[in-house]
């Protein structure tokens, strides 16, 4: 898959679930999200179809039950939305993203020294690809 999707939040969830197990029934997803949520088994199965159809989960029978996999990597799914998000709330601007979010919540010391690690080996990457 070239652009990964948007999401909702309990698509989110059960990815979620899915990248944790591995691979997973709608009842075992059902059950892991049974603690948090409110929701029917019917709800969680119709959603799997649905990401399915989208390419972003995929499914192995095994008996009378489906086995459902994530297609779509955490980090891919990260991305596009990221992305998505940069580029109509943000007007395509990361740096206002970084802004907004050092202005918005309370960023511990320790957060901060890892933006700032994280800046250094970006920098330094370039270097490398440039160089």
């Amino acid at each position: 898959m070239s652009k990964a999707p948007e999401l909702g939040e309990l698509q989110l969830a059960i990815l979620r679930v899915l990248w944790k197990k591995k691979k997973a029934s709608a009842a075992d997803v059902h059950s892991a999200l049974g603690a948090r949520r409110d929701i029917a088994i019917t709800t969680v199965s119709t959603i799997l179809t649905r990401l399915e159809r989208r390419g972003i989960v995929s499914h192995r029978t095994m008996g009378r039950t489906f086995v459902y996999r994530p297609a779509i990597t955490e980090k891919a799914v990260r991305s596009s939305m990221l992305r998505s998000l940069v580029n109509s709330v943000f007007s395509r601007d990361p740096t206002a993203v970084v802004s907004q979010l050092l202005t918005s919540r309370d960023i511990s010391r320790g957060d901060l020294d890892r933006m700032r690690d994280l800046i250094d080996e970006s920098r330094r990457q370039g270097r490398k690809k440039r160089g």
